[in-house]
């Protein structure tokens, strides 16, 4: 029999809270480890990078850590003591089997990303997780549930480790045909700045004068590794004559000025699928001369000197790492005819392009696997699944 109650009644929670500032310092494995947020979580424990000794929230070993921000529902098992801040809330099982309020909790994520709030980031109450309506059954029910879902989810994470260890050596597979492809290419050295120009994008600044026209243009968000995402455009108010001088042609490349390191100088081909489009400062727009095929710069952005080349002259911040007009243009770039260029770009399509199917059908695969996941969790905590039960 299964009757329904809420998280608070079988269980403790208690909402995190952020100490002063300057009492956060690096986790040097020395006093109390401090949890942020769920910046921190791992597959099923955390990694402190901070402590704080005068932490005001402390999770006890054992305790669910739960994200109450965005992204809500996130869950950890704290496997000692941390301070906790106020992204995070923890949960004491009481009157309920600890491991099946583990699978309990993940079973609610959806339901508590719904109810989240805020503009800036998503984000829930400890009272809103402690109102939680949670399927409690009797004690042997729950560790039956929870066996099965131990046993069930570890053979699909141990599928979905295996095609993900498929997928790095597929992108391992891609990248060494490039290489290969422009090792072999007989071309002499040159620079990006001398076959192509570098356009700035659009400065976004308050909304427009409302007589000014309103154009579309392209964000960092829209500029994918290969592809442009026009899911989601945005626009903004300028005059015509400031619009002209960050508009889009076909067959420019785009490439982002910031982002994570190991991304940063990935370009996309924009191929004007809307017209007029402008982008923004953030995004350069690379106009090849006659002397430089698009494809055969986009296919030389993902090969291993210009990765290096990004990598090794980015300016790092905080948490981006960006480049600049200038560096874009000083790539180092292998300089040869168009129509060498062009048999490049035809052999590397063939190639890349059994490869790059390959990856799509490993990426379907996990997807689908992550949707099994949910699924039987949800399933099973609800009692939609006979886990067979001992009498």
């Amino acid at each position: 029999m299964t009757t329904g109650l809420r998280l608070k009644h079988v269980a403790d929670v208690d909402a995190g809270q952020s100490p002063p500032s300057p009492e956060v310092v690096p986790f040097d494995g020395e006093g109390m480890p401090f949890l942020q947020g769920n910046a921190e979580f791992g597959s099923q424990y955390p990694t402190a990078v901070h402590r704080c000794d005068s932490a005001p929230r402390i999770a006890d070993a054992g305790a669910l850590l739960v994200s109450v921000r965005a992204p809500v529902g996130a869950v950890n098992i704290a496997d000692q003591r941390y301070g906790i801040g106020r992204g995070l809330a923890a949960v004491r099982p009481r009157a309920i089997h600890a491991r099946y309020a583990y699978w309990l909790l993940l079973s609610s994520a959806g339901w508590l990303n719904s109810i989240a709030t805020g503009s800036t980031f998503t984000a829930i109450s400890g009272g809103d997780l402690g109102d939680v309506s949670v399927p409690v059954t009797i004690e042997r029910e729950q560790r039956a549930i929870a066996d099965y879902l131990d046993r069930e989810t570890a053979q699909i994470d141990a599928f979905i480790v295996k095609n993900e260890e498929l997928i790095t050596l597929l992108t391992e597979g891609r990248r060494a045909a490039i290489d290969d492809a422009f090792e072999r290419l007989d071309a002499r050295p040159t620079r990006l700045k001398y076959c192509a120009s570098i356009q700035t994008g659009v400065t976004l600044g308050g909304d427009g004068e409302p007589t000014d026209p309103e154009w579309p243009y392209l964000r960092v968000a829209n500029v994918q590794v290969g592809r442009v995402d026009l899911d989601e455009l945005k626009t903004i108010r300028i005059p015509e004559s400031r619009a002209r001088r960050s508009m889009l042609s076909e067959g420019d490349v785009l490439m982002t000025e910031g982002g994570d390191r190991d991304k940063l100088g990935r370009g996309a081909l924009w191929s004007g699928e809307v017209e007029p489009m402008l982008h923004q400062n953030h995004v350069f727009a690379v106009k090849v001369r006659p002397t430089l095929d698009a494809r055969f710069l986009m296919r030389w952005l993902d090969a291993s000197p210009s990765r290096r080349y990004f990598e090794t002259t980015a300016v790092q911040t905080t948490n981006l790492a960006s480049t600049n007009k200038t560096l874009v243009g000083n790539l180092p770039l292998p300089f040869c005819s168009v129509e060498a260029q062009f048999k490049l770009v035809v052999q590397l399509d063939q190639q890349l392009g059994k490869l790059d199917h390959a990856v799509d059908t490993v990426e379907r695969c996990i997807e689908l696997a992550r949707e099994r996941r949910a699924a039987l969790i949800s399933a099973a905590v609800t009692g939609k699944i006979d886990v067979g039960v001992a009498a």
